[in-house]
Order: structure tokens, then sequence, then C-alpha cells
């Protein structure tokens, strides 16, 4: 698995000075993802973000919390529409655990829209190991909040 930016992917930067649990800077006890947007992300919103979080967010000894794996796929869906200039809210989710999530260990979180309707945007996530394995898949509707 390669580190972020990739040559072909664009890091994801919103100007808000935020204290996003998922992304935000201003949290020291956030996870301050960073994501980038994929060549397909003008179109689709795909984002993704590689990571490796410490022990400090397991549940089971070795293994990340299932609170924590729910907001890494929450954050990708939520920038997903961000690629796309939209600031969204979740509305609903949707996560299947199919592996552990070991900690200590690199990720790649990779998410897209998959569809739009009026201020509803509906989404999809993944985390794969370093060897491309699906370890946990989400997916969402989020709501555009209102200018």
């Amino acid at each position: 698995m390669s580190q972020l930016p990739e040559p072909t992917a664009v890091p994801l930067i919103h100007g808000a000075q935020n204290h996003c649990f998922g992304c935000g800077r201003g949290n020291p006890v956030g996870l301050r993802l960073e994501f980038a947007v994929t060549p397909d992300g003008l179109q689709d919103g795909s984002v993704q973000c590689d990571a490796n979080l410490s022990s400090d967010y397991e549940g089971p000894p070795g293994y990340l919390h299932g609170g924590i794996i729910a907001t890494l796929l929450d954050e990708a869906m939520s920038k997903a529409n961000r690629a796309r200039g939209i600031t969204t809210m979740t509305r609903q989710m949707q996560v299947e655990y199919l592996r552990p999530v070991p900690s200590g260990a690199p990720i790649r979180i990779h998410a897209r829209v998959t569809q739009s309707q009026g201020r509803k945007h509906f989404s999809e996530a993944q985390i794969q190991n370093s060897s491309g394995v699906v370890l946990a898949k989400a997916t969402g509707l989020f709501i555009a909040l209102k200018a």
C-alpha cells in the first residue's frame, strides 16, 4: 500500500478550522485523517485515506474498536460528499464488520458517492488491509446542509 498522496491523488483540504474527531487538526485526541481525491473523484467523489491507528483506539487487544471502525467509514463517506463540494451530515449508516481491523497496521479507507437525489446523497465506503482484503464496509445516506 502506498502512502498518500499518490501521484494521481489530490489532497482534500477544506478551510474550516475544525475540531472534528475524524479529520480536525484542532482536536488533540482526534484521528487526524488525511483524505485525497482519486482520479474518479470529480465525478463520484471517490476519496481515499491511508492510516495506521495506534492501540489508543482498540477494543479487543490488537484490534480497533467497532465504534472507531464506524467512525472511519462515516468520515470517508462524508469526505466523498465534500470532494463534490457538498457539506453533509449523516442521516443513516449501515456497517458490515467482515474481519477484525488491526491496530498498529496500515489500512486504506476508500469511499464514493453512489447516487444523489436533491439534498440526499448515498455513499459507500470500505476499509482494506495492506493486502487489499476488505475488512469492513458501509453504506450511508447523507443530507446536504442548507446554506
